[in-house]
């Protein structure tokens, strides 16, 4: 399963531009399956599929991501391999223009599970990774969002959310391998206009995004702070783990669960053990897609 974010998503009223953000989930969905039918992993299949979408501008995450207060890029992303329970993570990144391959890195070195700004630069480099100008990843529309932002000023909590904090989503995959393991990944720009130094749920373990071969993958997408405060990953995980739930009640309870408890907007994809796809949001949008079983592919919005 993959997924390009959470929200209003009003540019989606245009046909066309749903067109294209609905071929750019089933062109991920794709190049998973076929990663996956070559017999690669589960964790292999995410990073893949994620920096794929990274490196789509549509979406938000790697090029054509939200600009923060300064109009510049900050990104956040992690990985989990539910085989291992291993994770890696960064968090307000510059520069980098596949921060799920980063989070990859941080994983498989294995020393620690999330590196933020100039410390995950100097890993980066340390590992080789280049960095590409702050021109590839800024587009017209988001320089226009930005604009926008600034003109609304920023919401206070009081505030009801009356308009689409745009972009709100992130970009996200999750996969079962033919091995049984699970494994999640998810990556995003953030919010716009968002402070200076802002991380939000996707690189957070538990929050924007769970892995472990006992119950699920997730990757979820809409209001970080929301997804932070709900642990929205991990209580799914939970609910089948300790409730026996399978993944589309499990979701159903966590989507619930955001929405009463906490208010909160956002959605999730989730994968469990035995490879049933289920997605559930709080928004009256989410862009996702899946592949069930080898099944073909199918997308919604």
């Amino acid at each position: 399963m993959v997924h390009g974010g959470a929200g209003l998503l009003k540019q989606a009223d245009d046909p066309r531009v749903a067109a294209a953000l609905l071929e750019g989930i089933r062109a991920a969905l794709e190049h998973g399956r076929g990663i996956l039918a070559r017999g690669g992993s589960a964790v292999d299949t995410v990073e893949a599929c994620a920096a794929h979408l990274e490196d789509d501008p549509l979406f938000n995450a790697g090029r054509g991501s939200a600009l923060n207060e300064d109009g510049r890029v900050e990104l956040d992303a992690g990985i989990m391999d539910g085989r291992t329970l291993a994770a890696g993570a960064i968090a307000a990144v510059r520069g980098v223009a596949n921060p799920i391959r980063l989070a990859r890195r941080v994983m498989d070195d294995g020393e620690h599970v999330l590196l933020a700004g100039d410390g995950a630069l100097r890993f980066a480099q340390r590992c080789g990774i280049l960095t590409s100008p702050e021109a590839y990843f800024i587009t017209g529309e988001r320089l226009r969002e930005l604009q926008r932002a600034r003109v609304r000023g920023r919401r206070v909590p009081e505030q009801p959310r009356t308009e689409d904090p745009f972009p709100q989503g992130t970009i996200g995959a999750i996969a079962r391998d033919q091995h049984g393991h699970l494994a999640a990944a998810t990556s995003t720009g953030g919010t716009v206009n968002k402070r200076l130094g802002r991380v939000g749920d996707s690189p957070i373990v538990g929050a924007g995004v769970y892995a472990d071969n006992a119950t699920c993958a997730i990757s979820a997408t809409g209001h970080g702070e929301d997804l932070l405060r709900s642990l929205i990953a991990g209580s799914i995980a939970a609910a089948i783990e300790f409730r026996g739930l399978e993944a589309a009640t499990a979701v159903e309870y966590g989507i619930a669960r955001l929405g009463t408890k906490f208010a909160g907007q956002g959605g999730v994809i989730c994968v469990d053990a035995h490879g049933r796809c289920a997605a559930g949001t709080t928004t009256p949008r989410m862009i996702h897609g899946w592949i069930e079983h080898g099944g073909d592919a199918a997308c919604a919005l």
